[in-house]
């Protein structure tokens, strides 16, 4: 299983980025690998409308089953539940945390989007 985290980094352990659509990179863990690869995001951070779909394209894209955030938008919850990806919502310092948080279930699969649109 592909895990997605929003983050600000290049390693397990970055800062956990606590905004989806405008998260400067994603994570991208591999469970059964154990290993992790960088999207980078930048291309949505200044983008002025559109941001958490395409931030949500581009997870979907990349094959991952779940996405780890701090919160996610009505659009882009819409785009991640439509390709099958689980949304979680965590408040964890550093990527390694909301994994190990993720890893012992202590996260809890989202229903909707936490907050309204365009939440920078």
């Amino acid at each position: 299983m592909k895990i997605a985290f929003s983050t600000a980094g290049d390693t397990l352990e970055s800062p956990f980025n606590s905004t989806f659509g405008r998260a400067p990179k994603f994570l991208i863990y591999d469970l059964e690998r154990r290993n992790f690869e960088v999207i980078d995001n930048r291309q949505n951070l200044n983008a002025a409308q559109g941001a958490g779909v395409k931030s949500a394209q581009t997870i979907a894209k990349s094959g991952v089953q779940c996405l780890i955030s701090g919160h996610c938008g009505p659009k882009a919850f819409r785009v991640l539940s439509a390709a099958g990806i689980k949304v979680y919502y965590c408040n964890a310092p550093t990527v390694v945390e909301a994994l190990t948080q993720f890893d012992a279930n202590a996260l809890t699969a989202a229903s909707s989007a936490d907050v309204n649109g365009h939440h920078g």
